[in-house]
C-alpha cells in the first residue's frame, strides 16, 4: 500500500489459517518474568507504517480491538518507518509485532522468530512467491498481508495526440517521454529522484538480469547488459521529459491525476483515484523490455507481519499474528481490497477483490501473474541496495560511466552476501 509519507518503498516493492485454536496460557501467565523486553503483561504492541489510504488506520485499530486474548496497542508510524524498525530491532523501543519485509540480517541476528507453525494446512492458499520472499534458510519469518505492485499508468488520449504508441521497449519509453513532454505537462513521472528508487530493478529485469542470481548466492547484475540498461535511465533524464520536483512523490497519484504528466510509474493502490480523475482515459503497462533478450516486468512486494524475538511474550505475539493474518479472513479481505486497490495474499480471497475483477484492475492482476518479479529478496541487503542506488543515481543524474559505477556496486553486493553467510 502507499505510504502517507511517500518514503515507501522497496516495494517494494510485493503477495494465510484457521483452526489452530486460540487456547494457550491465560493472560495472567503471559509475558510475566520472561526476562524479555516489550509490552506489559497482557498487552501487545503492533507497529504499522503510515498507509496513505483513508480508512486503513481505523481498520487496523478495529482489528486489534477484536483480538480476544490480549490488549493490542497499534502504533501508526509516519516518516521513515524502515529506519525506525531497524533501530527498534537493534535495541530501541520494542514492538511485539510489526510489518516489514524480511531481512537476512534480522534472521542471522535472531531479531525475529520463525512463523512456519502459524500457517498450518492453509499454507498452499498463500501466494508461494511471496512466502518464498519471506523465507530464510527454509524457515518463514513473515506472514504476507497483501500484494502490492507498480505499473506504468498512461493517458491513451495524450499518446494518440502525440502520435505515440504504448511503449513496449525501453527505447520506446525514452522516445515517448520526450515526445509527450509539452509546455504544461511532462512525459513521465517516476519519482522526484528521477526513477532511481523505483526503476532500478525494472531496468535490470528489462535486460533479463536481477538484483541477485537465481540461487541468491551472487549479484545478479554482474553483466555488461546491466550497464546498457542503467544507461537508459540517463537517456530518460536527457530527454528533458521527466517530471522532477512534483508536489508529492511517486507513491502518490497527484502528478498524474492533476495533469502534470502523461505517464506515471506508481502503485496499483492508486487505481481508484486515477480512474476517478480520468475515467476511461487510463491505460496500464508493465515496465518494458530492453530488447528481445530482456523481459517485461512489474515488481511484486508485500509487507508481512513479523514477531520481534525480544517481545515480552513471543507465543502470545505469534498467536495474535496467526489470529489476524491466518484466521481472520474477513479482516484480511477488507485490508487488501477496501482501501485503495491491492491483491489479497491468498488465492481464496481473490473473489473479494471486486474492483480487480475487470478492467484495469484485472489487467494489473494478470501482469502480476505473468511478469511479476520479487521486488526485495530477503538476501538483498540494505548496504547492497544503497550501493546500487547511489551508482544508478550518479549515472542518471551526473552522467557517470555505467560500467564503472556498477562494478563498484557489484563488489559491495558480493561483500554483503559473503558477510551474510559468515
Amino acid at each position: 500500500m502507499g505510504a502517507g509519507g511517500l518514503d515507501r518503498r522497496s516495494f517494494l516493492a510485493a503477495a494465510g489459517l484457521l483452526g489452530l485454536g486460540l487456547g494457550g496460557p491465560s493472560l495472567a501467565a503471559c509475558g510475566s518474568n520472561t526476562g524479555r523486553d516489550g509490552s506489559a503483561p497482557g498487552t501487545l504492541s503492533h507497529w504499522y507504517h503510515a498507509y496513505g489510504e483513508d480508512g486503513v488506520q481505523d481498520a487496523v485499530r478495529r482489528y486489534a480491538a477484536d483480538y480476544p486474548d490480549a490488549r493490542v496497542e497499534v502504533q501508526w508510524n509516519p516518516g521513515d518507518y524502515e529506519s525506525k524498525i531497524a533501530t527498534a530491532l537493534q535495541g530501541g523501543r520494542v514492538p511485539d509485532v510489526f510489518e516489514a519485509q524480511v531481512k537476512v540480517d534480522w534472521v542471522r541476528q535472531q531479531r525475529v522468530v520463525p512463523l512456519d507453525d502459524l500457517l498450518g494446512d492453509q499454507r498452499p492458499d498463500f501466494v508461494k512467491t511471496l512466502l518464498d520472499s519471506q523465507t530464510v534458510d527454509g524457515r518463514l519469518y513473515g506472514v504476507p498481508q497483501a500484494i502490492d505492485t507498480q505499473v506504468l499508468f498512461y493517458r491513451p488520449s495524450l499518446l494518440r495526440e502525440a502520435g505515440v504508441t504504448p511503449p513496449t521497449t525501453v527505447d520506446e519509453l525514452v522516445d515517448a517521454t520526450r515526445r509527450l513532454s509539452g509546455n504544461t505537462a511532462r512525459g513521465l513521472f517516476a519519482g522526484n529522484d528521477g526513477g532511481v528508487a523505483v526503476l532500478t530493478a525494472p531496468l535490470l529485469w528489462s535486460a533479463g538480469l536481477d538484483l541477485l542470481s537465481p540461487d541468491g548466492e551472487s549479484p545478479g547484475f554482474d553483466d555488461p547488459r546491466a550497464a546498457t540498461a542503467v544507461g537508459k535511465l540517463r537517456e530518460l533524464h536527457a530527454t528533458g521529459g521527466l517530471l522532477l520536483g512534483a508536489p508529492a512523490d511517486w507513491a502518490d497519484p497527484g502528478a498524474f491525476t492533476e495533469g502534470l504528466t502523461a505517464m506515471q510509474w506508481t502503485g496499483l493502490w492508486n487505481l481508484p483515484k486515477i480512474v476517478e480523475a480520468h475515467g476511461d482515459d487510463v491505460g496500464v503497462l508493465p515496465f518494458p523490455r530492453l530488447d528481445a533478450d530482456g523481459a517485461e516486468s512489474v515488481p511484486v512486494g508485500a509487507y508481512s507481519a513479523m514477531v520481534n524475538a525480544r517481545a515480552a511474550d513471543v507465543e502470545r505475539a505469534k498467536d495474535y499474528v496467526r489470529w489476524l493474518w491466518v484466521e481472520r479472513t474477513d479482516h484480511q479481505a477488507e485490508f487488501a481490497t477496501a482501501f485503495g486497490a491491492h491483491l489479497p495474499a491468498r488465492a481464496s480471497l481473490r473473489p473479494a477483490a471486486d474492483r480487480l475483477s475487470g478492467g484495469l484492475g484485472a489487467d494489473v492482476a494478470q501482469l502480476v501473474a505473468d511478469v511479476g518479479r520479487v521486488a526485495s529478496p530477503a538476501r538483498w541487503s540494505a548496504a547492497a541496495n544503497t550501493a546500487l542506488s547511489d551508482a544508478v543515481s550518479r549515472v542518471a543524474r551526473e552522467g557517470a560511466d555505467p560500467a564503472e559505477e556498477l562494478r563498484a556496486a557489484v563488489a559491495t553486493a558480493r561483500d554483503e552476501l559473503t558477510r551474510l553467510d559468515r
